[in-house]
């Protein structure tokens, strides 16, 4: 399911409330968006089920309201991208499809394959946590892409997130 990012544009409504409907508000880049009654609401990360939730619990333990029914759309997806450099034939951003699982595979595939000097079996994913963190993710691509019994499966179908900076080193001769 697909989860609410930095940018995207909502719209969000409760059933027989008209006065806390709001229209084209951006997630900012806290990854909060502020509503009537209710400032600072962080959804980013969250599915939309996730959202209409966190945001009907806001409203019942402000004591705004009794039981409301929150309905929250996307209006417009923010661009959803990662970064690919390295040793691939077209480094550069690449456009994550919304409401899609991305993997390093596909990446890679976008990206115009390895190049022929690429260390394919040591790719570095990198990517900011929430906290503000950053992990480092080491992948056996080749293998898996190859089907070699030594590869990991999940290197290959490892999910790629929005902003992750993906870095494919060159073998050392």
């Amino acid at each position: 399911a697909y989860k609410i990012t930095r940018g995207d544009r909502l719209s969000v409504s409760v059933l027989g409330e008209p006065d806390l409907r709001v229209a084209g508000v951006r997630v900012e880049a806290i990854g909060t968006i502020n509503l009537p009654l209710i400032q600072d609401t962080r959804l980013v990360g969250f599915t939309i089920a996730e959202a209409q939730e966190t945001i009907a619990k806001a409203y019942r333990e402000g004591r705004f309201l009794r039981n409301p029914q929150v309905t929250v759309t996307v209006e417009e997806y923010a661009p959803r991208t990662v970064i690919v450099s390295g040793k691939v034939n077209a480094p550069g951003r690449h456009e994550i499809p919304p409401d899609t699982e991305f993997t390093i595979k596909e990446l890679i595939f976008k990206a115009g394959g390895f190049g022929d000097t690429a260390r394919s079996s040591a790719v570095r994913v990198t990517r900011t946590m929430p906290d503000g963190t950053l992990k480092i993710f080491t992948l056996d691509v080749d293998s898996a892409i190859k089907g070699k019994t030594s590869a990991t499966s999940k290197d290959a179908g490892f999910v790629l997130e929005p902003d992750d900076t993906v870095y494919v080193p060159e073998k050392i001769i």
